[in-house]
């Protein structure tokens, strides 16, 4: 008795279908990891220039009624610092208008490159606005900075 032909078809279409299944699994795992990767990349960027333009905002900002100038905002000042100013400011009536308060802004900001040391060079364009000695009109002027700033710790960064 002759023995019965050999069937091919079902072996192959289960060895296709377990090629197919795993290309489909390999290939959304290199998208998946490569997502992560932009994600992450966007993510340590949006930080950089965000800490960057709250600290340029800060530092272009200055106080007239502190005694060295220190920007609006800044930690190192003293508590004693406005009172010692105000009276200051009530001997010498031409203090507040030889030091002008100055209100500074981020016109853009953006990560310029990446350092090896995991640090930002981030170019920031800055306005500084200021009113006139008269009162009447407001100076404006710009700048361009490049801040370094490097992620210390966990949750923090820092800009120089």
């Amino acid at each position: 008795m002759p023995k019965p032909p050999r069937r091919w078809g079902l072996p192959i279409i289960a060895t296709l279908a377990t090629l197919l299944i795993a290309a489909a699994v390999t290939g959304s795992t290199l998208m998946l990891v490569a997502k992560e990767k932009d994600r992450d990349s966007s993510t340590k960027e949006v930080e950089a220039v965000d800490y960057v333009r709250g600290f340029m905002s800060t530092y272009t900002t200055l106080d007239p009624s502190t005694p060295t100038n220190m920007p609006i905002g800044s930690s190192h000042r003293a508590p004693a610092t406005s009172r010692r100013c105000s009276k200051r400011s009530e001997r010498d009536p031409d203090t507040g208008r030889a030091r002008r308060a100055t209100t500074g802004s981020v016109v853009e900001a953006g990560v310029q490159r990446w350092n090896d040391n995991g640090s930002a060079d981030v170019l920031v364009a800055t306005k500084i606005s200021t009113k006139s000695p008269d009162g009447k009109s407001t100076i404006e002027s710009g700048n361009r900075w490049v801040a370094t700033t490097t992620k210390e710790g966990s949750s923090g960064r820092s800009a120089t």
